[in-house]
């Protein structure tokens, strides 16, 4: 498959920080981390990195219209390292958001999250599905986009499912400004993202074993 007429200009990713084992890259939104189905959706942060870094190997990834930070692994070893601790919750993971309403203090969303079949691509909150979601909450300050008001808010996942962040701030009431499939028409058209935005990682170094942690804040999030 050539690939040459669907690798467009933007949107487009930097790297954050490089050492022998893996790459912290920052995603911008629009971006998706892995190719999709069929040939319109092969453009992905995982193949641009593999046209320039041939060893390059996932290890985990943010949804389409999520910006971030995001690490690649360089080998095997680091891959199955990092990997791990993904599945064990041995990472930290820190989002910038912005949602829709009036939010204060701070709090934790606990219900779990599953795929809707009937309504692809769209996830729902679900009190009886057996898989946990658990995400804590931190209201920064409040603000009006348009005369309306908005909260800055960090998000900090305990679980990793599909939309979490976006189905749980949508299931107490306060979705995530920009989002095309969880606010309503006046949240989703306040600004042209989504408003959600991977700003810390923290992870063991796969060969040191030394805590590391990288930041980056949204372009939103100066707003």
């Amino acid at each position: 498959m050539s690939t040459d007429s669907v690798v467009p200009e933007a949107p487009h990713f930097t790297v954050h920080y490089r050492c022998d084992d893996y790459l912290i890259v920052n995603k911008s939104s629009g971006l998706l981390s892995v190719p999709g189905k069929g040939e319109h959706l092969f453009d992905s942060l995982l193949t641009r990195l593999q046209a320039v870094e041939s060893n390059i190997k996932l290890v985990h990834r943010l949804d389409r219209d999520t910006s971030g930070l995001m690490v690649f692994a360089l080998n095997i070893e680091a891959q199955r390292n990092i990997s791990k601790q993904f599945e064990t919750r041995l990472t930290d993971k820190i989002y910038q958001a912005i949602l829709l309403g009036e939010l204060v203090g701070e709090g934790q969303i606990d219900v779990p999250v599953r795929y809707e079949p009937l309504t692809p691509p769209l996830h729902v909150a679900d009190s009886l599905h057996p898989k946990a979601a658990l995400t804590n909450w931190k209201a920064i300050n409040n603000f009006n986009i348009n005369n309306i008001l908005v909260t800055k808010v960090l998000l900090k996942p305990v679980t990793g499912r599909s939309h979490q962040l976006r189905v749980h701030s949508q299931y107490i009431g306060h979705a995530i400004v920009g989002d095309s499939l969880y606010a309503d028409d006046v949240g989703s058209g306040l600004i042209d993202r989504l408003c959600l935005h991977a700003a810390a990682l923290s992870f063991n170094h796969p060969v040191t074993g030394e805590r590391v942690t990288y930041t980056q804040d949204a372009d939103f999030w100066s707003l």
